[in-house]
């Protein structure tokens, strides 16, 4: 605090903040104004909102002279950012390069319903077997501590992914070494879906499903940008599956479910080939990995496990972060539940 104190006392040319951090700031140094104040850009704006910080953003514009002018940028747009751009900011303009879809036609969206003991050996399934070596590929996951057991369990199985959830020296070492294509797999937690520098990869893997359908657009858009084609997988389980309809819902696309696996063997290239269809066709596809293969990938994992004491501790320390993880989640709607619950009787 002291050390920003006396660098505002220099007059900077740019300020940059976090909306709390500013407006301690204000109210505690006598004189500071922000009447001087040319322009004001609130990024990441809609989640500036979805955390409650609404009423520092309005004080701050309180404090702008009248001839300044204000940008808020996002990748939505929901309806608190929209009145707040109706009541705080005048003469307003309202720019949209989503018009007409939230995300890109060139994404293709699978995904794939399993049970939570089979996320692990289906991830390894898709990079080793499903994922061309020469594709990048970025793998969202809930907690810090799955990040680190998906690490060593990789790198036992001789797979050398670059990984981060906080550190921002680590986080550029990491991204340096990624961009270099030294590793082609980079597992994060949230952190890295807002305000991160990630190169364009060629696809996302949600290892853990979005709450939110804002929060899987976040995540996926850093997969089809510029034009580029890319996939983005996402496992589902039975406790996920509402939230899957909510993202139908918000998306406006059709959603059908994968061939049994006996008519997908029988044809080139299985399920990944139906994806590839229904992509084509503007839906959406859902269904299962080989059973077969999960299965015997699910044994090589605890035997793995097993084997290692950091591995054992890690996993343990997965669950219990995903218990306090899970209780943070916000609920899917009702109607989703209600047809979740109708599908599973």
């Amino acid at each position: 605090m002291e050390s920003q104190f006396e660098e505002l006392a220099e007059n900077p040319d740019i300020i940059i903040a976090t909306p709390g951090r500013l407006m301690h700031h204000l109210s505690g140094v006598d004189g500071m104004l922000l009447r001087t104040v040319d322009y004001v850009v609130f990024d990441e704006a809609d989640c500036l909102f979805d955390r409650g910080f609404s009423e520092q953003l309005h004080k701050i514009l309180a404090q702008l002279s009248e001839n300044s002018q204000t940008m808020l940028f996002g990748a939505t747009l929901p309806s608190a950012v929209a009145e707040f751009a109706k009541a705080g900011l005048r003469d307003h303009e309202t720019v949209r390069l989503d018009l007409e879809t939230k995300i890109s036609p060139d994404l293709k969206l699978a995904f794939f319903t399993l049970r939570h003991e089979e996320k692990d050996p289906a991830l390894l399934y898709l990079i080793r077997e499903k994922i061309s070596s020469d594709h990048q590929t970025l793998v969202f996951v809930s907690t810090k501590f799955h990040v680190e057991f998906l690490n060593v369990l990789f790198r036992k199985e001789g797979v050398e992914p670059s990984v981060f959830y906080g550190d921002i020296l680590i986080w550029i070492k990491m991204l340096t070494r990624f961009r270099a294509r030294k590793t082609m797999l980079l597992i994060v937690t949230d952190v890295a879906a807002r305000g991160n520098d990630i190169p364009l990869v060629d696809n996302f893997i949600n290892w853990d499903f979005p709450f939110t359908p804002k929060l899987f657009v976040h995540r996926v858009g850093r997969v089809e940008r510029a034009g580029r084609t890319g996939t983005a997988y996402s496992f589902v389980t039975s406790e996920d599956m509402p939230y899957l309809l909510d993202l139908q819902q918000f998306l406006a696309k059709p959603i059908r479910a994968a061939p049994i696996e006996e008519e997908a063997f029988q044809e080139m290239g299985g399920l990944m080939s139906k994806s590839d269809q229904a992509a084509a066709n503007g839906e959406t596809i859902y269904g299962r990995l080989p059973q077969a293969v999960i299965d015997l990938v699910l044994d090589r994992v605890r035997e793995t496990v097993d084997s290692s004491a950091e591995l054992t501790s890690l996993q343990k320390m997965c669950a219990n972060s995903f218990l306090l993880y899970s209780k943070t989640k916000p609920l899917p709607s009702k109607e989703s539940i209600r047809i979740s619950k109708d599908s599973s009787c």
